[in-house]
């Protein structure tokens, strides 16, 4: 399998070059050649597999440059059962009739970002060897809270490697700061910017093509790669879970292999999305995409009219992992969407840049409305989803996958489809318990309490255990203080490199 530029400005690469770059020396996103097929028979083959064979049999499609053995054991190290409570690495729950949870955050970090940074690491180290690369590779992460912990959890101590992420300083929870600001390690930096996660990620944009950066970098023998799902070896592992859960509904007798299913995901990068889209591609049987976000609602926008507006205000809220105006990866959507049209597609990046905003044609905006149907929630609706899932039901969700399951009430409100849906759970609700806490327990159980004291509140309340990776975490000393704007983000990375 090769990989080509979203831009059309760089040749063909094998999959261990395109994990090891993270993007295309174009400032494009490489995607695959083509996309593989699956037989429904491949689908069911599935059904009595582990969530780790599931894992070895999708990667092998797009990753054949890797041995059989490299994958089995990139797979084995990332999903090993002491990171992940056991062998259920990706459990879905059953809300009622029509209604499945798809739990993404039972690993280290308590969020669906681990699906994938636990294994990218092994998947990076592995094509640096491939590859013949002996330069250091240095990992430069934007995050709106969860990839960052998780990358920096995933690359911890990893020989060859140094990793740097950016957090928007006051647009994380206090939860997702302190797992950022304690996590050890000899090779991680976590450094706050002064802005929102759009700062931070085009700050991390703008090094990567900054050629006196990277003049100095070579000279140093260093290169930059992604830990965000710019990076296809960030994203391919999401592909993962969508079969999976569909092989448990079909196993559990939910549905029959064949049926198609509604997926809903809050998204805000649309990273998470992208990989349901990729699995439709493939086979899975999916009926329509329900892209789900807060009332940073650019993607409903867009989904709806075909034109991306970033130049609005920016809103910090209760679900702060999608507080995002710019989503990179709808730009491998767009690729694929329009037969890989590089040129329309540069042309729309372009004027994002220079603009903050472009239109696709109306034969694109057809496609779009074809495979994706989109809403939004505001946060008093956020919270009363929350409220409403606990009374009804006795389980607990956190704000992101409320905002799903809102959008997806919304969804069935105004099209009457009560096929099976799928609703993706992106983090643990012990993650953001503040709000969780404030849904059930109401304002005034809340008022004065750090968000640590509610963390054994919540637990207490609702009969759940704290997840390790969340307890005692503020007794933990505070090892990166960095903070910079968002001009000094490149002279921090020469600081750290000592270059």
């Amino acid at each position: 399998m090769f990989y080509k530029s979203t831009r059309g400005g760089a040749g063909s690469v094998l999959s261990a070059d395109a994990i090891k770059k993270g993007i295309a020396p174009d400032g494009g996103l490489f995607v695959p050649e083509s996309v593989c097929k699956l037989e429904l028979e491949q689908i069911g083959n599935m059904v009595n597999m582990t969530y780790r064979e599931r894992a070895t049999a999708v990667l092998k499609y797009y990753i054949d440059d890797y041995t059989d053995e490299e994958i089995e054991e990139c797979v084995e190290n990332a999903y090993a059962r002491q990171k992940f409570e056991g062998d259920d690495i990706a459990p879905v729950r059953k809300l009622n009739e029509n209604v499945y949870i798809l739990e993404l955050w039972h690993g280290p970090t308590c969020a669906f970002k681990d699906m994938a940074l636990q294994i990218l690491p092994h998947l990076l180290v592995n094509a640096v060897r491939k590859t013949g690369e002996n330069s250091r590779i240095v990992i430069l992460v934007a995050t709106s809270g969860d990839t960052g912990k998780a990358a920096l959890e995933g690359f911890k101590d990893v020989s060859g490697t140094e990793i740097i992420v950016f957090y928007p300083y006051n647009g994380v929870s206090e939860v997702q700061k302190m797992q950022m600001v304690t996590q050890e390690g000899k090779n991680v930096h976590a450094i706050a910017v002064e802005g929102n996660f759009d700062d931070a990620q085009n700050g991390v944009k703008a090094i990567f093509t900054n050629p006196e950066l990277n003049g100095l970098m070579a000279l140093n023998g260093i290169k930059f790669s992604s830990a965000n799902s710019i990076n296809w070896g960030r994203l391919l592992p999401q592909i993962v879970y969508y079969f999976s859960a569909y092989a448990d509904m079909v196993k559990k007798g939910d549905i029959r292999l064949g049926d198609k299913i509604n997926v809903v995901v809050p998204t805000g990068n649309f990273g998470n999305i992208l990989a349901a889209y990729y699995s439709l591609r493939m086979g899975l049987p999916i009926n329509k995409m329900i892209c789900a976000s807060n009332e940073n609602n650019v993607l409903t926008d867009f989904i709806n009219t075909g034109r991306y507006d970033s130049k609005r205000e920016f809103k910090r809220t209760v679900s702060p992992s999608m507080d995002i105006l710019i989503s990179s990866n709808l730009e491998r959507l767009l690729f694929e969407i329009t037969d890989h049209d590089s040129n329309a597609v540069k042309g729309w990046m372009e004027q994002l840049k220079e603009n903050g905003e472009y239109t696709v044609d109306d034969n694109t905006r057809r496609k779009l409305s074809k495979l994706f149907w989109a809403g939004y929630t505001n946060e008093n609706e956020t919270l009363k989803t929350i409220e409403y899932i606990y009374n009804e039901y006795n389980y607990v969700v956190d704000t992101h996958t409320a905002v799903g399951i809102d959008v997806y009430d919304k969804y069935v409100i105004s099209t009457g489809d009560v096929s099976a849906s799928l609703i993706a759970s992106t983090a643990s609700p012990f993650k953001f318990n503040e709000s969780v806490a404030r849904a059930i327990f109401g304002e005034s159980e809340i008022e004065g309490k750090s968000e640590f004291q509610l963390l054994d509140a919540l637990s207490e309340e609702c009969g759940l255990p704290i997840p390790q990776g969340l307890a005692n975490l503020d007794k933990k000393t505070v090892i990166h203080k960095g903070v910079c704007s968002r001009e000094e983000m490149a002279e921090q990375v020469k600081k750290i490199l000592n270059i």
